[in-house]
């Protein structure tokens, strides 16, 4: 075996010239230089695959006993490893942050998800660069990596296209290729994407065929087809993430329909029917126990018989989305096994970066987005038996209700965000190596954690855990290596101590027992009481005994609760829980929150072709007077196109001209529209077309007259009967001079929206309206010196 002489503790790796005879001349026969070799990790190292699913609870999936139908993930499972007792941290930023860095969340400051991110350090959203990640390790030791898909780990206030690029993927975050999205969720049928750090299209459109997982395989395949044609000696470290199973809940129509009628019996029963097959398949001990429904989820029998079609709906596209989903994954598998690498690649394929999402109301939703704004009640149940159809289609922005949520964390409590509970933290997992797993088909129940998926990686690779990475000295991996556990099925479990803590929910692990207390109950979003921490109930549970934490013991052994609160305690003091925060608004808040924010004061000053903004790159124009001035110059044969808009299909506003007039349109939530148009067209040559929003006042979310005036004189009136009040979107952006991702207005396509006119700049400005419908070019200059 080749001796590895790289001192690869301190990464880069230092470059160290032996010392020789130096010649004056090359023809000299004694001048003699070694060839240069390419950087390699050490022989034997392994490709790496590492396959994150997004919100799927642990009776999801058919591979550990659930409805969707997995046949890639079982085929992988029939030649690996199946994990029973894996976990994350009940919540996508934090199992991500934690997972690629091998610390866990608070210690690497994701202590939630990036938008609520504050000044404490463990919720800062800021990775110390004490703390390199994963991918960065491993291209420091020669490895090629890439991600495909999801990266919610950028802080908001780094997310614009100025970034700074340090937290993106292919920036500071290790991965030589990134194709994929930032933020929590994306719109399948339309999504906003980036190649490396640069905006970019995709290839089709919805009526082309288009779906964002298929797209993200194909350039996964065709990453992993590249790299080995290129460079066959070097291993690759792949990270494959797509959007799905997260709400927007997109799939072909083909693929729910698979499922038509399966869950006619509601999730109570089916609930039922996946704890059975469970224990089938073995994936629960025998003695596991169905947890009963909390008061607080409703029975399927008692939800309305009008809204019971459109909710089994809900469930048969999820069902579809997530074997949808499979396939994709099955693809890029398949495209290993056919370069004949399958034997030696590493492959984790994590069902879930938390449990099942219970942030879809009770109901469902056909746009999450009413929720999110506190607007759930518009969602009738007549509404969304009238959207039947259209659940999973371009149409549409769904979510299902929390009852599936519940069925789908099947044997567990609760779900998503619910830290303190298996049913927010366990999801099953398979671990495929043949060249380093002897069993085939296994079933392994030692505690693991998403920090421990880094050790293992390194472990496998024969790589040491670097002490100091580009300058900086390194903070030790808090997970714990696998690699014991792949032959030795009975081993003793060495992570053994493990803290949980999402939103207040806690709880700590310690050799088999729990300690949990739930805090905040997922889907109550908007208004609801919180109890104070001190005043939480805690639960015992003897996780040797009782695998579905069905038996709380709190009230027979108080001593070891009380032991366990304190172990607790001081794991939160170690890894920067503390403070808890369970504030809602102020962490909505930058300003409250602490974190820094992009945009200061009531004004700012776009450009022509600036695009691609998230909501945390613009002024906020929520619940409050507004007004958008555009400076434009009219051709001869008139103009059309967008000015500016914001959002898209499922909420948002647009500024544009169509049939030569400047129009102004409020799209709420995608239900309804409020459109001013004035009578007259905008004449030829350079004018100042602006819009002005007077708010109503008097609370959230409320309506507002719309004025709009050409050169300051006013051409037409409107109304806006009610406003989002939190959010447009969590995926489309702001653009000048055309619409990307899917359109506010049904007057223009994303194609169709390009101005075909001149913008010399747009401005919005916030606040009092003070009658003059001009902006003075000396404020315009005050707005771009105020903002340097």
């Amino acid at each position: 075996m080749k001796v590895d002489r790289h001192a690869r503790t301190m990464l880069p790796i230092p470059d160290r010239p032996a010392p020789g005879l130096t010649t004056y001349d090359a023809k000299n026969p004694d001048t003699t230089f070694p060839p240069i070799e390419p950087l390699l990790p050490p022989e034997g190292a392994p490709n790496v695959l590492i396959v994150l699913i997004d919100d799927t609870g642990f009776g999801a999936a058919s591979v550990f006993g659930g409805p969707c139908h997995t046949p890639n993930a079982e085929k992988l499972a029939a030649g690996g490893l199946k994990y029973n007792r894996f976990h994350t941290t009940a919540l996508c930023a934090p199992t991500r942050a934690a997972m690629l860095s091998g610390r866990n969340h608070h210690s690497v400051g994701m202590g939630s998800v990036t938008e609520t991110a504050t000044s404490a350090p463990g919720n800062s959203s800021l990775r110390p660069n004490t703390k390199a990640p994963l991918a960065m390790t491993l291209k420091l030791n020669g490895y090629s990596t890439a991600q495909f898909g999801k990266c919610h780990e950028v802080p908001v206030w780094q997310s614009s296209p100025m970034g700074p690029f340090d937290a993106w993927p292919s920036g500071g975050g290790g991965f030589e290729t990134f194709y994929g999205f930032l933020g929590g969720e994306n719109n399948q049928w339309d999504p906003a994407l980036f190649e490396g750090t640069t905006p970019v299209e995709p290839p089709a459109t919805p009526e082309e065929g288009y779906h964002l997982t298929e797209d993200l395989a194909d350039h996964a395949v065709n990453w992993i087809r590249t790299q080995k044609a290129l460079m066959p000696a070097k291993p690759f470290f792949v990270y494959f993430a797509p959007g799905a199973t997260h709400a927007p809940h997109h799939v072909p129509k083909e693929w729910a329909d698979k499922y038509k009628g399966q869950f006619a019996d509601g999730w109570d029963v089916q609930r039922e029917r996946t704890f059975a097959r469970q224990k089938e398949l073995g994936v629960i001990p025998a003695d596991a126990e169905l947890t009963p429904r909390h008061a607080e989820i409703p029975a399927w029998d008692d939800m309305p018989e009008a809204l019971k079609p459109a909710l089994e709906r809900e469930m048969e596209v999820y069902a579809g989305f997530l074997e949808h989903t499979d396939h994709h994954v099955g693809r890029v598998i398949d495209a290993i096994d056919d370069l004949g690498l399958l034997e030696d690649t590493l492959i984790y394929y994590i069902v879930g970066d938390n449990g099942a999402s219970a942030e879809g109301t009770l109901n469902g939703a056909f746009n999450e987005m009413a929720n999110f704004n506190g607007m759930g009640a518009i969602e009738t149940p007549e509404f969304l038996a009238s959207k039947i159809d259209e659940l999973g289609s371009p149409t549409s922005y769904n979510h299902y209700a929390v009852g599936w949520a519940w069925a789908m964390d099947t044997p567990f409590q609760w779900t998503k965000q619910v830290a303190s509970h298996w049913g927010g933290t366990r999801n099953g997992t398979i671990v495929h190596w043949p060249n380093g797993i002897e069993e085939k088909g296994g079933l392994r129940s030692q505690f693991t954690h998403c920090i421990d998926v880094a050790p293992t990686i390194l472990e496998a690779a024969g790589l040491p855990e670097p002490s100091m990475v580009n300058g900086v000295q390194q903070s030790p991996i808090e997970g714990t290596s696998m690699l014991y556990t792949f032959n030795e099925s009975a081993s003793p479990e060495r992570h053994d101590l493990q803290y949980f803590e999402m939103f207040g929910n806690r709880g700590v692990y310690f050799k088999g027992w729990s300690a949990v207390t739930k805090h905040r109950t997922p889907w109550v979003m908007v208004g609801g009481t919180m109890r104070a921490f001190d005043d939480d109930v805690w639960e015992l549970y003897d996780g040797s005994t009782d695998y579905s934490q069905a038996h709380d013991l709190s009230a027979e052994q108080p001593d070891r609760l009380h032991e366990l609160q304190r172990l607790w305690l001081i794991e939160a003091v170690k890894h920067n829980v503390l403070p808890l925060d369970d504030r809602l608004l102020e962490r909505a808040t930058p300003e409250m929150a602490g974190r820094p924010t992009l945009i200061r004061g009531n004004s700012q000053l776009l450009f022509a072709g600036m695009g691609r903004l998230t909501e945390n790159s613009v002024v906020s124009i929520k619940n409050k007077s507004f007004s958008v001035t555009a400076e434009i110059d009219v051709p001869e044969a008139g103009c059309e196109g967008v000015i500016i808009a914001q959002g898209g299909r499922f909420g948002g506003w647009s500024l544009y001209v169509t049939g030569g007039k400047a129009t102004f349109v409020y799209n709420l939530l995608g239900i309804q529209q409020f459109t001013t148009t004035p009578d007259l067209a905008i004449p030829t040559g350079t004018h100042q077309v602006r819009m002005e929003f007077g708010y109503d006042g008097g609370g959230l979310g409320k309506g507002g007259d719309v004025s709009l005036y050409y050169d300051g004189d006013a051409v037409g009136k409107g109304r806006v009967d009610a406003t989002q009040a939190m959010i447009f979107s969590a995926d489309e952006t702001t653009d000048v001079g055309y619409e990307s991702g899917t359109a506010v207005s049904a007057d223009y396509t994303p194609k169709s929206s390009r101005f075909t006119g001149k913008i010399n700049w747009v401005q919005i400005d916030l606040g009092d309206d003070d009658h003059d419908h001009l902006i003075d070019p000396q404020e315009r200059l005050r707005v771009i010196m105020a903002r340097q």
